[in-house]
């Protein structure tokens, strides 16, 4: 399952060690490569091998450990959460990044993508944080990053369950940061507009498209100063705020 490698010598400091879930391509290996320029040392799951072997290569020895995982495979998650803890030697960042969202036409009601969806956008993401969160709890500290999407916020005509699990992810991002604050715990919500990755070839239309590296720099930004809640860019605050208060007969009409 995995392909570890020693840990650094830092006799000065210690070696702040992550997770990331999704990490083999887009906004999660950007994010796994940037934790590990940073000094983490990241375990890095996701289901493609190669891609995962590459993004370890790119990186400095023993920074990013691959970890081959299918997230809908939710029974794995807790052995495999354990090994890779103890493989790091703990953990101080888990950070969900892992989804699909096939293309879905507007006449179309597909239970197969359907269900595809909520298993690995959002059964997949409690599977893994809900390790987190017991882990989190009972040492008092930690950080937990999911990101979802500003597809969340409300419920669109295109892609209704990519739009529902993502709004689902929210809510229960919510819950742990309700529950989890109190014992000194951080749970942060990026959502995202359109990043540059294999998912935007299924929009209908794009604008303020970044790069996964941006993005990647702008989560971590927002995982520093501990934030609640980041959209990325930061602008897409403000389309949210639009789209949220949009009566429902007017938002209805839109065709997006």
């Amino acid at each position: 399952m995995s392909e570890n490698n020693p840990p650094i010598n830092r006799p000065l400091e210690t070696q702040r060690r992550a997770i990331v879930v999704g990490a083999s391509s887009g906004l999660g290996a950007a994010l796994a490569r940037r934790l590990a320029a940073r000094g983490y040392r990241v375990a890095a799951v996701a289901r493609r091998e190669a891609e995962l072997a590459a993004l370890r290569d790119s990186a400095g020895p023993g920074l990013i450990c691959p970890y081959v995982h299918d997230v809908t495979e939710t029974e794995q998650v807790p052995l495999l959460f354990d090994q890779i803890t103890r493989d790091l030697g703990g953990l101080d960042l888990i950070i969900y990044a892992a989804a699909v969202q096939p293309p879905v036409k507007l006449n179309e009601y597909d239970f197969a993508k359907d269900e595809a969806m909520i298993r690995t956008n959002l059964l997949g993401a409690i599977a893994w944080l809900n390790q987190a969160a017991a882990r989190f709890e009972r040492a008092r500290a930690g950080q937990i990053v999911g990101i979802s999407s500003i597809a969340g916020d409300r419920g669109r005509v295109g892609s209704p369950v990519y739009n529902a699990g993502k709004a689902g992810l929210d809510t229960y991002l919510e819950a742990l940061r309700n529950r989890l604050s109190r014992h000194g715990v951080t749970v942060t919500t990026i959502k995202p507009g359109f990043i540059d990755t294999e998912l935007l070839k299924n929009a209908a239309r794009t604008f303020w498209v970044v790069s996964p590296d941006e993005a990647a720099a702008l989560t971590l930004a927002a995982v520093d100063r501990r934030r609640q809640l980041a959209y990325v860019p930061p602008r897409w605050r403000l389309v949210s705020l639009a789209v949220r208060v949009m009566p429902s007969f007017v938002f209805r009409r839109l065709s997006f």
